[in-house]
């Protein structure tokens, strides 16, 4: 592979792939698509807007550890977008590490994360290299208004909410599906607690006369990141879709696998999820609209006597998601984070520096109250 092209990003050919192509090339960094199919990746290149204007190369490689590492060297960072993470993550890792690079990912299966931080983050921090999934919407934009939160007082604990209105991509539908089986935790004076299966939430959204429908969607990561904080103790996320009856179609396949399928062994129940998972049909969303596929954070922070709320008003989750891992391989190529290890994005690259950056681009604002 060409030296010269510091960053390698892993299933360019995917929705979410071809929008870290398309960031990258707004900052100017010489990129790697890769992929299991070539024709694929040229095709969908092909279509990323102004692609003719960026340097890049195309790589089909197959999926094992030793045809990554061999892809990966001679990298600086690698970006997976191949998920669910849960599944296709840790031969990715692997051969990030065994090639010398940094590792982003856009995942937020709580379960991936905590595997993360317990397996890979001292091989990442014993090499200098940071380890950093869930870079991405579902989690950073949160992360950053629950440090803003932070910055204001005595807070100890945080409540987290994390709503979108758009289309899930063929990806993120599977990634439901992954964490059905998960164990999902919230933090409860720093320990982890298991919340109740098959359960849902009504949620207050700013900017909204409707209350909301919300579910766990497998933990979220800011449990991990917030694990062993010196002043956070206690932390709750939840999210999902700004449509109803979509998350009612969610919370009902979730009490179906509780009611019908755990019951079930090992094998059969892999069985059954993967039929259920096949059924789905994966289809590539139209690019998103600013005036349609609206983003709302909220976070509540909470003290003895001290009260905050930060609330991100946004647009386009998955454009934020691009440029979220783009700026972040950028700032990799031109210098060491500030974590190294396994560690969140707002970590390892500063959360008000990630804010600017969302906000130049037009995708998100903050509004702080208390």
């Amino acid at each position: 592979m060409n030296s010269k092209r510091p960053v390698v990003v892993y299933g360019a050919n995917g929705f979410s792939g071809r929008l870290v192509a398309e960031f990258l090339r707004e900052y100017n960094v010489p990129f790697v698509a890769a992929g299991r199919s070539r024709e694929r990746l040229e095709e969908v290149l092909s279509r990323v807007p102004g692609i003719e204007t960026a340097d890049y190369e195309i790589a089909e490689t197959g999926g094992s550890v030793e045809d990554l590492a061999k892809l990966f060297s001679g990298a600086r960072v690698v970006c997976n977008t191949v998920g669910p993470f849960l599944y296709n993550g840790p031969r990715v890792i692997e051969a990030s590490l065994k090639a010398g690079c940094h590792y982003l990912d856009i995942g937020g299966e709580q379960a991936w994360l905590r595997e993360v931080s317990e397996k890979w983050s001292d091989q990442f921090a014993a090499r200098s290299l940071l380890a950093a999934p869930a870079t991405a919407f579902m989690s950073i934009p949160s992360d950053i208004a629950a440090h803003l939160c932070i910055e204001t007082g005595a807070i100890d604990t945080l409540e987290i909410l994390t709503m979108f209105k758009g289309i899930p991509t063929f990806g993120s539908t599977q990634t439901i599906f992954a964490v059905i089986p998960t164990e999902s935790y919230y933090l409860e004076q720093n320990q982890y607690k298991p919340w109740p299966r098959a359960a849902s939430y009504e949620v207050v959204v700013p900017g909204s006369i409707q209350t909301q429908l919300a579910l766990t969607w497998g933990g979220f990561p800011h449990p991990v990141w917030f694990k062993d904080h010196p002043q956070i103790a206690n932390v709750r996320s939840l999210g999902g879709l700004l449509d109803r009856q979509i998350m009612e179609t969610v919370f009902a396949t979730m009490k179906h696998y509780e009611e019908q399928i755990r019951p079930l062994s090992k094998e059969e129940q892999e069985r059954a999820l993967a039929e259920m998972a096949g059924a789905v049909q994966g289809s590539t969303p139209p690019r998103e609209n600013a005036r349609e596929q609206r983003t709302i954070d909220v976070v509540l922070g909470r003290g003895t006597t001290d009260f905050v709320q930060c609330t991100l008003f946004g647009t386009c989750c998955y454009q934020q998601t691009g440029l979220l891992q783009a700026y972040a391989a950028h700032s990799l190529v031109h210098g060491p984070p500030r974590r190294v290890g396994f560690a969140s994005a707002t970590a390892a690259f500063g959360h008000r520096e990630l804010l600017k950056v969302l906000e130049s681009h037009g995708l998100t604002k903050a509004k702080l109250s208390s």
